[in-house]
């Protein structure tokens, strides 16, 4: 299982790998309808931080895998059995999301977790045997994911006042892991392959964003609810979705990879910060399926507090798209400042009568502002430097 060549040409997405993301999503589905059961019946605190939780463990899993996979995929029988092994795990987790939120019982999901990263520490065996050059970041891996695993089924057995602890600790092990072992030497990690299975992931997310609040929009509509205020959540929530796409597709990813490969704290930066990336996206969904609960009074939420689940999230997501996409590319200080400007704008709108319709408006001008940077200032496409 040696490494494979991070200058191969032409290096792409496999079947089985969009296999994996699909699967996984289901799990991201689970979260974001979990959240949004929790924002209708009051629980932001608890509902946001067992969102957080559970959303680690999702995006954990798949980042390790897609890393992984980016420097060692032999596409052999046995690799294709244990990436089945690892979506088997991501499907026994999605089964326990539900159990997390509703009364904190982590056993299921700890399940699914744990064979899904035992998986991994097993791959991870295969190529110390059979990459010598890279054997001691391969053990270090493997170490790190089991001994991470056994932390993680051990804390089932802690009461409950210590788990919290417990967890915190064993989410700063598991982060640490991927530093500590390449600190013995870089996988051959591929820039374009792993910019398009982000971007592809971030697609995937965005798009169970749009189902999440179709379905709760369609819903009022089959009970003949068709208020105005109904439709310009659907605006709005279009208008926010389209906003984060292209935000965040208007930077080429793999050029900031190419240019940090040997940087490892900027790979990092860059890899780890995804997580906002991809939770908020989820989060999006669930904060306009609760807004529309709202709109057509089957729940009590307070208005401002079912505005800030519709825009917190989006600022959360353009000030991180801002922080490990646009910064590095060191644009021009109007599209540095207009960026946390909109986010700003975001989150205020929580306070109008429609903040979906204001959010996703400012979104909108967000986009246009940056566009036209883009192309006619320095650098920008008009001047052909792209």
């Amino acid at each position: 299982m040696p490494g494979r060549d991070p200058g191969e040409p032409h290096r792409t997405a496999t079947s089985l790998e969009l296999l994996f993301d699909l699967c996984v999503v289901i799990a991201v589905a689970q979260a974001s309808a979990s959240l949004n059961t929790a924002v209708i019946d009051g629980q932001y605190v608890s509902g946001l931080l067992r969102f957080a939780l559970v959303f680690f463990t999702i995006w954990w899993a798949w980042m390790n895998f897609t890393w992984f996979a980016s420097a060692y995929d032999p596409d052999d029988i046995p690799y294709r059995l244990l990436v089945l092994v690892q979506i088997t795990g991501s499907l026994i987790l999605a089964a326990g999301v539900h159990r997390a939120f509703e009364g904190g019982d982590l056993r299921v999901i700890t399940l699914g977790y744990a064979v899904l990263r035992t998986a991994l520490a097993v791959l991870w065996l295969r190529v110390a045997r059979s990459d010598p050059g890279r054997r001691r970041t391969a053990l270090r891996f493997a170490a790190g994911v089991t001994s991470c695993q056994a932390g993680w089924i051990g804390t089932l057995f802690l009461p409950e006042s210590a788990q919290l602890a417990a967890i915190i600790v064993l989410i700063v092990a598991e982060i640490s892991v991927p530093v500590w072992a390449q600190s013995a030497g870089m996988t051959p990690w591929h820039p374009h392959h792993i910019a398009e299975r982000y971007e592809l992931f971030t697609l995937i997310v965005l798009g169970e964003s749009v189902a999440a609040a179709a379905a709760a929009v369609r819903s009022a509509f089959d009970r003949n609810h068709h208020s105005g205020a109904l439709y310009l959540l659907a605006a709005g929530g279009l208008l926010m979705v389209f906003a984060m796409w292209w935000l965040y597709f208007a930077r080429p990813a793999y050029t900031l990879l190419t240019t940090t490969h040997h940087g490892h704290r900027k790979r990092f930066t860059w890899a780890y910060g995804h997580y906002l990336i991809f939770a908020s996206a989820g989060a999006e969904g669930a904060g306009l399926a609760a807004y529309a609960g709202l709109v057509t009074r089957r729940t009590d939420v307070p208005p401002v507090a079912a505005g800030v689940a519709v825009t917190l999230p989006l600022a959360v997501f353009l000030m991180t798209v801002w922080a490990i996409h646009v910064r590095p590319h060191r644009r021009s200080g109007t599209e540095q400042l207009a960026i946390p400007v909109g986010a700003v704008a975001v989150l205020v709108a929580a306070l109008s009568p429609a903040p979906a319709l204001v959010a996703g408006l400012s979104a909108a001008v967000l986009v246009v502002v940056v566009t036209v940077v883009d192309r006619t200032g320095p650098g920008g496409r008009d001047t052909g430097a792209r």
